[in-house]
């Protein structure tokens, strides 16, 4: 089990991921922030990008804010950053 903090921007265009802000890694998620839409948008793209299965990622922190501490099993917080990191660089 691992943890990774992310500054989440809902609302946006597109869903993808902007790159570092901080210790977080910050994503752009094209759903807007009501009914929990934006976070079900978001843990999705996080298990698809990631390679793990959605129901090994959940919001541990944050689920009303735009930081948030997401808990995930299958990878180690290192190995999932440079994924999502490297994601952004493309």
């Amino acid at each position: 089990m691992a943890r990774l903090l992310l500054r989440i921007v809902p609302n946006a265009r597109r869903t993808e991921i902007v790159g570092a802000h901080g210790a977080a890694v910050k994503i752009k998620v094209q759903s807007p922030a009501t009914d929990g839409k934006a976070n079900a948008a978001l843990l999705e793209f996080l298990a698809e990008t990631l390679g793990i299965p959605a129901r090994s990622t959940r919001i541990v922190a944050g689920e009303k804010s735009r930081d948030k501490l997401i808990e995930f099993d299958g990878l180690d917080a290192d190995t999932a950053r440079d994924r999502l990191l490297s994601c952004a660089e493309k």
